[in-house]
């Protein structure tokens, strides 16, 4: 996204995040990259979505805000279905409250499928974080920000997701593959079309959209013949 911004507006972006090591990192490519553009245009800020105050003073000046941040992983929900919380719905009132105070034109939420009939703490979690984006239009006045959401599917290829976790194991010289049911789908999603949907729903003249994109889906075992795998079918448990 960040790249996008780069390569086809003059805007300044400023990225807000608790990654210290991976801000480094993005910094480092992106001047390699980029060079003088990225150092002039690209701003970088050490903070967490769940402090209020840094978050008020990080976006003072903005004109959009993309609410990316979340605690995203199934199993971490079920373990830790607080810090969860902290981070996707908390941390997503502070956004809306933070962008109440420093009114920005628009603020977007990026949430998942998973939100649609939640069956899991994370799911649960993003759905609450979608109406509270929502129901904060209702509260704008009228000059406040518009606030949207946009709902991924699975990012192919994406940090932590099945391809890149399943190439990891054949890539070491393992066969076989973990897979929870064969049948299970997954929305397929290039990284090209989530930025696309991010900043379609940016671009938009007014808030309370929530959009979601069509997109293709795959069974978990289609994915692994593909991939030369056999599977180790664990269900759940």
């Amino acid at each position: 996204l960040t790249k996008r911004l780069i390569e086809t507006t003059q805007a300044h972006v400023c990225i807000y995040s608790r990654g210290e090591v991976a801000q480094a990192t993005m910094r480092a490519e992106m001047s390699l990259e980029f060079g003088t553009t990225a150092r002039e245009r690209l701003h970088y800020f050490i903070g967490d979505v769940r402090d209020l105050q840094r978050l008020r003073r990080a976006m003072q000046g903005c004109d959009t805000v993309i609410h990316a941040a979340a605690l995203k992983r199934i199993e971490v929900g079920h373990d830790n279905p607080g810090e969860m919380i902290k981070t996707n719905v908390i941390g997503s009132m502070n956004v809306v409250e933070a962008a109440m105070d420093t009114k920005p034109r628009m603020v977007v939420g990026i949430s998942s499928d998973k939100a649609f009939h939640p069956v899991s703490p994370y799911g649960i979690s993003k759905a609450m974080a979608e109406a509270l984006f929502l129901n904060a239009n209702n509260m704008r006045g009228a000059d406040g920000p518009w606030f949207s959401c946009c709902r991924y599917g699975n990012v192919a290829g994406s940090t932590g997701s099945v391809i890149p976790t399943w190439r990891s194991l054949l890539e070491r010289g393992a066969t076989i593959v973990p897979v929870t049911d064969p049948e299970a789908t997954r929305f397929w999603m290039t990284i090209d079309q989530a930025v696309d949907l991010v900043l379609d729903t940016a671009c938009g003249p007014y808030g309370g959209e929530l959009n979601i994109p069509v997109l293709p889906a795959y069974r978990l075992g289609d994915l692994a013949q593909a991939m030369g795998a056999k599977m180790d079918v664990r269900g759940m448990g």
